[in-house]
């Protein structure tokens, strides 16, 4: 199967447009095997006559699946390790104390993708701090991805995906599902999972003590890292923490965050008002 040039700019626009998300000319082929797959299961003989549907059908769906299938859902559990180490030993402390009166902690994974992000947390909250037991700790995940929101509910995951990330010591979380495994009732049933577009209007969720935003704005422009950022400002809770990924920054984007000095994990802090 093969993509014209034009073909390949219309899914371009419709990818900027829809999810902000910038594919320059050097993904062109990460377009075409996408496109592909995606046609193939859709029932199309050809690469060509998917894209004329997608052009001409007045079906959003199916312009919806295009953009889904260009986002990027690469992750595994306890990814990165240092943020969760930081959560660990300094952050998640720190927030207990502060947070003792009202006995209440928010954490929102945003591009949570197939939900290990979130499990990782839900899984060291309950190996390293049974003291929140009885307290209300809420974890959301959002993704843009119907079918990532799926798989995440789901919480059923390969040998592979098991493998990358999930030391023997959070194996007790698991039971065997199939030819794979699924997380254990315990921590599957705490997080809860929504479909989110992050360049749209957000709904009122509330402001959050930790907000997991790791390798998401690098696949955005800078006006909409900026807008993105923004709108994170206000809901992240005065002296709550967001982390981004490793390369990415807040600086020339917004001025409302500080960088917190936590070991080398890339986490920030409202910037206090002067």
């Amino acid at each position: 199967m093969s993509l014209r040039p034009p073909d390949f700019e219309f899914v371009r626009d419709l990818v900027w447009r829809e999810s902000a998300i910038v594919l320059g000319n050097e993904k062109d082929y990460l377009v075409k095997a996408r496109l592909t797959s995606l046609a193939r299961v859709q029932g199309f003989g050809s690469l060509e006559r998917f894209m004329y549907e997608v052009r001409n059908s007045p079906s959003s769906d199916l312009r919806f699946r295009v953009v889904e299938a260009m986002t990027t859902n690469e992750t595994s559990f306890f990814r990165d390790s240092v943020p969760f180490d930081v959560l660990r030993e300094h952050l998640l402390p720190k927030l207990i104390q502060e947070r003792q009166a009202e006995r209440r902690l928010r954490i929102w994974s945003a591009g949570c993708s197939s939900g290990q992000e979130l499990y990782s947390v839900a899984m060291l909250i309950d190996r390293h701090f049974p003291e929140l037991g009885n307290w209300e700790v809420e974890l959301l995940g959002t993704d843009i991805s119907a079918e990532m929101i799926k798989r995440a509910k789901q919480a059923t995951y390969t040998p592979l995906e098991i493998a990358r990330g999930l030391g023997d010591d959070y194996r007790k979380y698991l039971v065997a599902a199939g030819r794979g495994f699924q997380i254990a009732d315990t921590i599957r049933r705490r997080p809860r999972f929504l479909q989110l577009n992050l360049v749209e209007d957000w709904p009122d969720m509330g402001v959050f003590d930790v907000i997991l935003l790791r390798n998401v704005l690098i696949y955005f422009d800078v006006a909409h890292k900026a807008a993105v950022l923004s709108k994170t400002q206000q809901r992240l809770r005065p002296g709550g923490y967001l982390f981004l990924g490793g390369t990415e920054t807040t600086l020339n984007l917004h001025c409302g965050f500080q960088r917190v000095l936590a070991d080398s994990a890339n986490c920030y802090q409202l910037r206090e008002a002067t």
